[in-house]
Order: structure tokens, then sequence, then C-alpha cells
């Protein structure tokens, strides 16, 4: 079994940059695959391995690197996630576009499952979903607001356009697993809204502690990695990735006529070009080939960025 790890901290890291290399080196020798991102405010990603790999990194993080508040949550998949390991260093350890905003300083009220429930039954609480329009497609809670968002960096439009409706409001928002979270609140909290509460953990950790029976989650939750989507305890989904334009596309989008297995689907079909259409099936191609070798082709799809 591979345990998969997300995990994020916002804290003053002036030294990130010399961070990188150790951080690599120490993944790379314990076989720990996936995504970390390093900046001046902290650490943010998803990483996959066993559990002494995971356990190894988690100990360099938290006593080493000092990330004593680290949100942690692990999940469980059968093979591993992630093809291969990125430690990046970035401006922002998830991209808003909004300069001088320390969600330190900022940031909404957490709530757990329990109190998310009772705040968003309120009729009078705004609730928010903070996540891009293909992540919403797939589930969300029940009455949210869609911002229908490409990117994060879209967000503070959106609620531009929005808060003097917000302001005497309660606003509830949440994410995937609880970062981009803590940069929307603080921005609603910067330009004037006081009660702003965001669910601690995130949809994951929501969906793994309760019961579906009495959920208020309707849908799947979109993951940035080969599970793709996943439904309440965590389970896997039939969704998978377009190879295409990496839409996660349900068992009956694969079944429409729209679709051609790693070249397009109902929500990229007549938007490529021809040049475009021979590079996906020749990709494709290759892909099927190595299947049939028993090896990987590090061109098949993971997901979208976040």
């Amino acid at each position: 079994m591979v345990i998969v790890a997300a995990l994020y901290e916002f804290r003053n890291f002036p030294n990130f940059k010399d961070v990188r290399k150790p951080l690599f080196d120490l993944c790379h020798k314990n076989g720990v695959v996936g995504s970390l991102l390093l900046g001046s405010e902290g650490i943010n990603g998803t990483i996959s391995g066993t559990r002494n790999a995971i356990n190894s990194i988690k100990d360099y993080l938290v006593n080493t690197l000092g990330f004593k508040g680290l949100e942690y949550k692990e999940s469980f998949a059968d093979t591993q996630p992630f093809y291969r390991l990125k430690v990046k260093l970035k401006k922002e350890i998830v991209t808003l576009g909004v300069e001088g905003l320390d969600p330190n300083d900022k940031k909404g009220t957490y709530l757990n499952s329990r109190e998310w429930d009772a705040l968003i039954a309120d009729p009078n609480t705004v609730l928010v979903d903070t996540r891009n329009d293909y992540e919403c497609r797939v589930g969300s809670f029940k009455g949210a607001i869609d911002p229908k968002i490409k990117k994060f960096t879209d967000f503070p439009k959106f609620v531009e356009e929005n808060i003097e409706k917000w302001k005497d409001k309660k606003v509830a928002m949440f994410c995937t697993g609880g970062i981009r979270c803590e940069k929307s609140t603080a921005l609603m909290r910067h330009l004037g809204v006081d009660d702003v509460f965001h669910l601690k953990g995130g949809i994951l950790k929501y969906i793994e502690e309760t019961p579906e029976e009495k959920s208020l989650w309707d849908g799947g939750c979109y993951v940035f990695d080969h599970r793709v989507v996943v439904s309440h305890g965590l389970k896997l989904t039939d969704y998978k990735s377009c190879g295409a334009c990496r839409e996660p596309i349900s068992k009956k989008d694969r079944a429409s006529e729209l679709f051609e297995h790693g070249v397009s689907c109902p929500f990229c079909h007549g938007k490529r070009t021809e040049k475009q259409l021979k590079t996906a099936r020749d990709r494709q191609f290759q892909i099927n080939l190595a299947e049939k070798q028993g090896t990987k082709h590090m061109g098949a799809v993971i997901g979208h960025n976040q």
C-alpha cells in the first residue's frame, strides 16, 4: 500500500532556496515521488511512498526545517499516484496573485466538520467554493456558489464583483485540502468581510471522516494525481483524466461519441487543431505501446496543475 501525504504550512521561510537540494535528495533517496513547492511564505505539496519513507520526510520537515504547525493528512493508494519527483521554488506556494497578502495575519476561522455542517445549514451563511470550474463540476457542497473560474488567480476578480453584498454576512469557504482557503479567507478579510470561516483540512478531510448518509457533500472531489476523483471515505471513482485537456471525465463521458481515448473528450471536442489532434494520437500510440511492453510512458496524463 502506498501512503499519499498532502501537506502545507504558511510561515516565514527566508532560506527556502537553500533547502531545495537537500529535500530533493532525501526524497529521492527514500523513493518518494510527487510535488513539493517551497517559497518564502512556506511549503506546499503532495508526495507518496512507503510508510517509512513518508515518515522520514515528515520528520525532516518538522524537526529539521521547523514546520511545527504543518497541516498534514494521509490517504492511501494501491499504486503510485505520481510518476516523478519535483521540488520547485515558487514566489507563492499557492498562487493567488495578490501582493502583500499574509495568511498568518488575516486568514479566517477554522471549523471542524461538525461545526461546518452547522454553519452552512444556516440560510444566512454565504457558502463559496474557491476551486476551479472543472473541480466544482464533479462535486461540491449543496447550495455552494460556483465562482466559475479557470484558475485560482481569477478568484480575486470574482470576489471584487460580489463582496459588497457579503460584507454583513457570514461567509464560509472551502477547497480541496485547505490551502487555497488560507489565502481566499485572508483576501476576504483584507477587503472588509469580518465573519469569514473555512473548513479545516478541506473537502478531503470532510469526506474522509463524515459518513455519506450524514454528509452535506454532493458528488466527488477532484484530486491532483492519478486517482483523479475520490468519493466519501476517499474511495476511488470511475473518473479518468482526458489525455488532451485533462478534464475529469466520467464513465458516461467516455461512452460519448465525442470521446477518443487520449485525444479528445466532450469538453474539448472541436476545440483542437488538426496538428494538436495528430500529436495527441501519436502520443497515445506510444503510451499504448509502452503498456504492451510493460513499461511506463512519461507522457501519460496525471491531471491539472493546482
